[in-house]
């Protein structure tokens, strides 16, 4: 292994940001304080606890009473999930945690185009008469096509309006899954549509294990924790101190930061693109070209022994992934890339390229130079060149 690293996968893990760090240390050992203790030290943390989650909330435009702290993406899917024992719609493309939970109800998947869009009426279509949830992801994690979340909110009020005018008042609630994008593109309750929320600190800088869901008023959820009652009865267990004050400020450097950070990746990514088109004739590019995350860039070749790659770069000093960090420990094929029709020896030869603040032009220009070199020499090796 070289002893320069170039860290391509920050839609798996994002370092810590040295300022969030700083914003949480004092939690750890100074205000260590129980927030539900009763003396003036406790009570202190507590403020300081509440101040981080509207401050968090405010990030994308919510109220830090309406949202839920978790340990984590994963556990506020379940939350959203288990809010109704109906039927449920989803894609067939989103995270392992909506897909796993999805399958403890009854429940549709919606085939997305191969594109990796799913489109409207397609959702529109798969919605019975049953159906008490609908579950669409803001962006997907592996070729970082970002969805109509506002037309599929749409369609999912229509129908909410139809059973009321019906005189049905059976709910029918939108969740999203916003763990990827917050910080490349808006992320805005009012804006999106949506009736939940998911968020990850862990994608934006701030410490792992920590994570949201956000409801809109009106909407109830069924703990899957119970114990002390924190949350508001919602997620028992004494609260995260430290890591909700680092979630708020990483939240907050990431929304302020949005709109330069979101320009620059995408003319990384360009860069990158224009390389490996100019390099490899039998390129295939996944996910919309207009309609991606700016850091995102999902490249193929059909033949390629992507694992072999992956491996042969991280001896480089390369960091970068086949997929998502997921599939890639149960060693199994994309789910997102089979939706999406791809051939298996074209999903077999895949790399997933995300890019961050560990991303800046020197490195990025490095790192494509050994990518292509790497590609390069399996392709000759295999007399595919």
């Amino acid at each position: 292994m070289t002893d320069q690293l170039f860290y391509l996968d920050h839609a798996a893990a994002t370092p810590v940001d040295e300022r969030v760090l700083a914003a949480m240390t004092p939690y750890f050992s100074q205000q260590f304080y129980n927030p539900s203790s009763p003396y003036a030290p406790a009570v202190q943390v507590r403020r300081d606890y509440e101040n981080a989650k509207s401050r968090l909330a405010a990030t994308f435009g919510a109220k830090g009473d309406d949202i839920v702290i978790t340990a984590g993406a994963t556990e506020s899917i379940n939350l959203a999930l288990g809010s109704t024992d109906r039927h449920v719609v989803t894609s067939a493309i989103e995270h392992d945690a909506v897909l796993a939970a999805a399958k403890r109800h009854n429940h549709t998947l919606v085939a997305p185009t191969e594109k990796g869009i799913v489109r409207p009426e397609a959702v529109a279509a798969a919605i019975t008469p049953d159906t008490g949830l609908v579950s669409v992801q803001l962006a997907n994690n592996e070729i970082g096509t970002i969805q109509p979340i506002r037309d599929i909110a749409t369609v999912v009020e229509l129908e909410r309006k139809r059973r009321l005018d019906a005189g049905n008042h059976d709910p029918i609630v939108f969740h999203c899954d916003a763990s990827q994008g917050f910080g490349q593109i808006d992320v805005n309750v009012a804006r999106l549509g949506v009736d939940m929320l998911t968020l990850n600190s862990g994608k934006m800088y701030g410490p792992k294990q920590v994570g949201l869901l956000w409801a809109r008023p009106g909407v109830r959820l069924n703990p899957i924790i119970v114990g002390g009652g924190q949350e508001r009865g919602l997620r028992s267990g004494t609260e995260n101190v430290a890591g909700v004050i680092g979630f708020a400020r990483a939240a907050e450097l990431a929304h302020e930061h949005q709109k330069s950070e979101s320009a620059r990746l995408q003319e990384l990514r360009g860069y990158m693109q224009a390389e490996f088109m100019n390099a490899f004739d039998q390129l295939v590019m996944s996910g919309h070209p207009k309609k991606h995350l700016p850091g995102s860039l999902h490249v193929s070749i059909p033949g390629l022994d992507a694992e072999r790659i992956v491996f042969a770069l991280e001896a480089r000093g390369v960091l970068l992934a086949t997929g998502s960090a997921c599939a890639a420990n149960k060693g199994t094929r994309s789910h997102v890339l089979t939706a999406i029709g791809m051939p298996d020896d074209v999903a077999d030869g895949s790399l997933r390229i995300t890019l961050g603040r560990l991303s800046d032009k020197a490195t990025v220009e490095q790192a494509t130079v050994i990518i292509v070199e790497e590609i390069t020499r399996e392709l000759q090796r295999t007399g595919r060149a």
